[in-house]
C-alpha cells in the first residue's frame, strides 16, 4: 500500500495526529509518537489506558484517522504529508499496552511528487486490498 518514499517519509518523522471518536460521537484529536514497520502503526504512551484515544477505541469506535505531515520548507512553501484511515485494535504485551492501527486508506501529497501543480493539488490515493 505505500511506496518506498513514503516509508521512508514516515519513518524520517517522529509525531503524528491520531483523531478517534466517543461513544456520544465527539472527535477527539491528539498528538501522538509511533512506531512504523512498513504496513502498521503502534501508538504507547505512559499510560495510554487513562487517554481519550484508548478509551474511545475500547468503547468500540475502532475507525481512526492518522495524520503525519510537515513542511520541507517555507519559502517557497513546501508541504508534505500522509492521511491515513484505518481500523485501530487493542493490544497488550510484556506488560504494556499499544494501539495498533492497521491503513486501510491513505492519501499522500509531496512525498512521491509535488503537492502542487499548475496551481492544483496533487496527492496519491491507495487502499488496502480487503
Amino acid at each position: 500500500m505505500f511506496t518506498q518514499k513514503e516509508i521512508d517519509y514516515i519513518n524520517s518523522q517522529h509525531l503524528a495526529r491520531l483523531a478517534t471518536v466517543s461513544k456520544s460521537m465527539q472527535t477527539d484529536v491528539a498528538p501522538v509518537g509511533f512506531r512504523f514497520d512498513g504496513e502498521t502503526f503502534f501508538i504507547t504512551g505512559f499510560d495510554i489506558t487513562k487517554t481519550f484515544k484508548y478509551k474511545n477505541v475500547k468503547a468500540g469506535n475502532e475507525l481512526v484517522s492518522l495524520v503525519i505531515d510537515d513542511l520541507a520548507s517555507v519559502q517557497p512553501w513546501v508541504a508534505r504529508g500522509i492521511k491515513i484511515h484505518g481500523r485501530a485494535e487493542i493490544v497488550k504485551a510484556d506488560n504494556r499496552t499499544s494501539l495498533i492501527i492497521h491503513p486501510l486508506r491513505l492519501w499522500s501529497w509531496g512525498v512521491d511528487d509535488v503537492a502542487f501543480k499548475d496551481g492544483k493539488p496533487v496527492s496519491r490515493k491507495a487502499k488496502q486490498d480487503e
